[in-house]
């Protein structure tokens, strides 16, 4: 393949750069996005329509379902350039822009798909999504799910909690996996996948803070929640299928974030090395950060060209398997050994709580450091995707 741009997407990034340079008020400080939601929601909801608007949220979809049917490499660029120039709008409907609407096309019935893809597509708040998979006995072990549905009538009776739903205080639907047969014979057999409305009765969602004091996580509680059997995506008892696939689709959407996220904090620390003396001489004279910075340089264009080969390879009617694992388990060592240097580079002001005046860089490495553990932890730990690269790209024999 080509990693060349060619000139479509030279003019996406040109474009996406004058539009952050005109939408984004001169004030506005980078590192305004705090765990994948926006301190200002109002705002967020405002430039996601302008993204909406310009045929970008869902870039690659189809332009019945409201996209502009760009190519996936189109996709990957304009999902760099968003988390470079950090433009809010594009992450708080993340959910159903990246896995829940592809998903649906894929398996969902007509009449799903001409409900809820316009709404993810026109960026306001009736299509933002939470997806409600982890529970408290079941993470890692997600086959372990106890979250139940049963079928009465016209419509499933849901019962069950779940845990680490992003962004389910905002959202009005949950992509939501339930266990619908007790009965199997393997656990990750019986679990089917619903569109539950989260202002139905009987939903409950609690505030969970992360350590640093942030919002972003919650607890969801299902209590005789009704839904409409119409609401059941694909077939009863194959959502564990649906489920591999959605997470292919949300681990390949973390490359090209991460890239531009931290190609700009990059630079940013170069800056600083530049421009901070320690012993009379630049901070970027020293040879041991030299080498530091370089080597956060190199892992980021492997991410680069990670994020693209797997676009290209989809680009040629193939399937990824393991690359989706690849990119994400990549994705996290990017963040967490920028986040490390930057935290070795800036001493005691990489503690500093962004909203402070001695904050450095906004803030951005303190954000970074106390993330990166839980990054590694969302969308699947590296053990779960270090395990399917082993079993689909090295062939070796599954351990359990």
């Amino acid at each position: 393949m080509d990693f060349r741009l060619g000139e479509k997407e030279l003019a996406l990034k040109e474009e996406i750069r004058k539009f952050a340079e005109a939408e984004l008020p001169p004030d506005l400080a980078r590192n305004t996005l705090i765990d994948g939601e926006y301190r200002d929601f109002e705002f967020e909801i405002s430039m996601s329509r302008k993204l909406a608007q310009r045929g970008w949220l869902v870039m690659s979809w189809p332009e019945e379902y409201g996209g502009r049917g760009a190519s996936l490499r189109e996709q990957t660029v304009y999902e760099m350039e968003i988390a470079y120039w950090d433009i809010p709008g594009a992450w708080m409907g993340i959910s159903g822009t990246q896995w829940v609407g592809p998903c649906l096309m894929m398996f969902g019935t007509e009449e799903q798909r001409e409900k809820y893809l316009p709404l993810i597509a026109s960026g306001e708040k009736d299509g933002i999504w939470c997806t409600g998979y982890s529970e408290p006995n079941a993470g890692s072990d997600f086959a372990n799910l106890q979250t139940r549905a049963v079928r009465d009538g016209d419509d499933y009776i849901i019962n069950g909690q779940k845990v680490w739903t992003s962004a389910a205080h905002r959202a009005r639907w949950c992509w939501l996996a339930v266990r619908t047969d007790p009965n199997v014979a393997k656990k990750h057999q019986g679990i089917s996948i619903f569109i539950v409305d989260m202002k139905s009765p009987g939903v409950t969602v609690n505030p969970i803070l992360n350590y640093y004091g942030r919002h972003h996580f919650n607890e969801v509680f299902f209590d005789n929640v009704r839904v409409p059997v119409s609401n059941l995506v694909g077939e009863e008892n194959k959502g564990w299928y649906y489920l591999m696939q959605s997470l292919a689709f949300e681990r390949r959407s973390l490359a090209p974030t991460i890239y531009g996220g931290f190609k700009r904090v990059l630079e940013e620390l170069v800056k600083y090395a530049g421009q901070t003396e320690h012993e009379g001489q630049p901070l970027s004279q020293n040879p041991v950060i030299r080498a530091k910075l370089a080597d956060l340089a190199i892992d980021l264009e492997v991410l680069k060209m990670f994020a693209f080969q797997i676009a290209w390879r989809i680009s040629q009617g193939q399937i990824p398997v393991y690359e989706s694992s690849r990119n994400k388990i990549m994705s996290d060592e990017v963040m967490k050994r920028v986040a490390i240097t930057g935290a070795e580079l800036l001493g005691i002001y990489s503690q500093v709580d962004p909203d402070s005046e001695w904050a450095k860089l906004n803030g951005t490495i303190q954000g970074a450091y106390l993330g990166f553990p839980g990054q590694a932890i969302a969308a699947g730990t590296a053990e779960i995707e270090k395990s399917i690269i082993a079993q689909f790209r090295l062939g070796l024999p599954k351990s359990y």
